[in-house]
């Protein structure tokens, strides 16, 4: 694992502003990782959090997901936070099903809610330690 973790943050139209609202809540834990991001949610992010280094890939449906797809099958992601909107039909639906796919196939601990990435910002895992099941939460660790 890289020094420095690398988290993806991906979300679909309907669900822009729930990521943003979730990176001005918890931008000092995302400021700890390397960031990477499809175009549009990136450029958001920013607007939001300029102290935030996010990396801008390409928007989702011109390969953005391909590209994060990519850096899941070599390695060089530790987690994906992806806000899906279930509601809304996606031209690009292939990808996105090929995206997820590849995070359960390597086994990339992933959220696809606010609910679930606020647990997931707290794992041991995503900051690289080892873990087992009785690993308590990193904010436990101090405790």
């Amino acid at each position: 694992m890289p020094a420095t973790p690398t988290l993806a943050l991906v979300a679909h139209d309907a669900k822009k502003d729930a990521m943003v609202e979730f990176a001005r809540r918890h931008q000092d834990k995302l400021a700890v990782f390397e960031l990477v991001s499809t175009g549009t949610t990136g450029g958001r992010i920013l607007e939001a959090c300029p102290d935030l280094k996010v990396t801008r890939l390409k928007s989702g449906p011109l390969g953005g997901d391909q590209q994060i797809g990519a850096m899941i099958a070599e390695g060089k992601l530790q987690g994906l936070l992806f806000f899906v909107d279930p509601l809304s039909p996606m031209p690009h639906d292939v990808d996105v099903k090929a995206l997820m796919r590849l995070a359960v196939v390597y086994d990339m601990p992933m959220a696809l809610n606010p609910s679930t990435a606020d647990i997931l910002l707290r794992s041991a895992r995503l900051q690289g330690l080892k873990t087992t099941s009785a690993t308590p939460e990193v904010g436990s660790l101090s405790s």
